[in-house]
């Protein structure tokens, strides 16, 4: 793939954004250097989120020697995302990596108009998209899965014998699969287990995930109930039903990243987290992306499938018996490898 040769004084003039702006930093257009940037969701870069896992891949390619040159953007506003990709894509960036679904219309957009740049979507389905850019492929990851190793995680500690998990629409094909997957765990490895997925359907979607007032109100009819795990999915909706869940002596559990850094109220109680592995799938990504520019590989257009798996136990690694933890290493490989599988339809 050739590259856009981009203007100097163009890459020094964005040196606010890019940390460590110096001479080293604008040879990216140089064919025997590769440079990867990643632009943020809305937020910083270290948020103990998306972001911090996308940027600890990037480092970890670097770290590695396939990535020569690594910065970072940190948006400030979702109206700046095109503007900030095109800063790398301007300074000739081989690899741009992105954060989180509200960036897929700026990331297909910007590259359909840099195709001699490779771009990366954390979280950006591509398969309902008809034409695809060969340069862009959407990190995705199995929220079935994800789902599945919760509930077979809460089924196995719940006292109670009664769990649930608050979530946000299921007119999000995602948020199905998370629920569904939640079911499919606990009935896998207790069928008698009593299990309540309740989704936030009566807002529109624009809203489903920032309603940390739903969130709470939901956990606490559920712990009313007897529920004595919650699974909290969907933004501020499903971290403050933990949080609501923790705070009547219940415990929970996280999605997608270690919550028991981002949510340090509810970190005592907190089982462990199912997780995207986000940072060793950005760093694999990165890496068939630089083999791809060598023609030794094929970049993977469309959608890459990441790994899920769990997260440490932390202040209750004691309180997990030690069956629980190897059943859940087993689940986890089985799930990775076929051997398992959730039953979940997905819808395509």
């Amino acid at each position: 793939m050739l590259k856009w040769k981009a203007v100097f004084v163009f890459v020094c003039m964005i040196g606010l954004f890019l940390p460590g702006c110096t001479p080293a930093s604008l040879d990216c257009v140089q064919p025997e250097v590769f440079c990867v940037g990643l632009v943020t969701e809305v937020g910083r870069r270290d948020d103990r989120a998306y972001n911090q896992a996308a940027w600890e891949g990037v480092q970890r390619a670097k770290t590695a020697g396939v990535a020569d040159w690594t910065a970072s953007i940190e948006t400030v506003d979702a109206r700046d995302y095109e503007e900030n990709i095109r800063v790398f894509a301007e300074a000739g960036y081989d690899a741009i990596v992105t954060v989180g679904g509200g960036m897929s219309d700026a990331t297909r957009a910007m590259a359909g108009a840099y195709p001699d740049s490779y771009f990366i979507g954390v979280d950006q389905d591509q398969s309902a998209n008809q034409e695809f850019s060969p340069n862009l492929s959407g990190l995705v990851f199995p929220e079935d899965q994800i789902g599945f190793l919760a509930g077979a995680l809460a089924a196995s500690l719940s006292e109670a014998g009664q769990i649930g998990a608050v979530c946000g629409s299921d007119e999000l094909p995602s948020m199905q699969q998370y629920g569904d997957g939640y079911r499919a765990g606990a009935a896998h490895v207790n069928p008698d287990v009593s299990v309540m997925v309740i989704y936030h359907n009566d807002v529109g979607l624009d809203k489903t995930f920032g309603d940390p007032e739903w969130g709470a109100i939901t956990a606490n009819s559920l712990i009313d109930t007897g529920v004595d795990i919650i699974f909290g999915v969907g933004g501020t909706t499903g971290s403050n039903a933990i949080v609501a869940a923790v705070m009547r002596g219940a415990y929970g559990i996280g999605v997608d990243t270690d919550e028991y850094y981002a949510l340090p109220v509810a970190a005592p109680h907190l089982y462990a987290s199912a997780v995207k592995l986000i940072t060793p799938s950005i760093a694999e990504l990165i890496k068939i992306t630089r083999d791809a520019q060598a023609k030794t590989s094929v970049f993977p257009t469309g959608n890459y499938l990441g790994q899920v798996g769990l997260s440490p136990y932390h202040d209750l690694d004691s309180s997990v018996p030690d069956e629980v933890k190897l059943r859940m290493s087993e689940l986890n490989r089985a799930l990775r490898s076929g051997e398992i599988q959730t039953g979940v339809f997905i819808n395509p």
